[in-house]
């Protein structure tokens, strides 16, 4: 019986252990949204899908984005924080992954407004939307990547 209890406690350490650095190793995404968002909890979604632990912080987010400088014509439905990056609105993962990989010397990026076809904005084939970044200190916005489906 002792046996058998220390094969089971093995195998559930070794279990863990697998399990343990892959958790440990998604980066953390903090998701200030409204509750009742659905376009952000697709956003949302997809960004877990790529392997970031998003934690959704449904908080005041304005005052998120006057925290981190946001200016007004820049501005989403969402804001996602990563270490010192922003993500504002339905900025496509590819842009997100593109600064998380280059680790640009940028404050965040945005795509201001709610774009249809965007991520989390549903599927329009003839979408067409800008992503800005944001400088530091100043904010201003310059054309990262033009994104169109069709």
């Amino acid at each position: 019986m002792k046996r058998r209890a220390f094969m089971c406690l093995a195998a559930t350490g070794a279990v863990a252990a697998l399990i343990g650095p892959a958790r440990a190793s998604q980066i953390q995404m903090d998701l200030y949204k409204d509750p009742s968002c659905g376009c952000c909890e697709a956003w949302g979604r997809a960004m877990a899908d790529a392997d970031f632990n998003v934690v959704v912080r449904n908080e005041d987010f304005t005052a998120v984005k006057a925290r981190l400088g946001i200016p007004e014509n820049m501005q989403g439905c969402h804001t996602a924080v990563v270490g010192d990056y922003f993500f504002e609105g339905h900025v496509p993962l590819q842009a997100v992954q593109k600064i998380m990989n280059e680790r640009q010397q940028i404050a965040g990026l945005a795509v201001p407004g709610m774009p249809a076809g965007s991520l989390g904005m549903g599927d329009d084939p003839n979408a067409s939307y800008a992503v800005y970044s944001l400088s530091k200190p100043d904010m201003k916005p310059t054309l990262f990547m033009r994104m169109r489906k069709a």
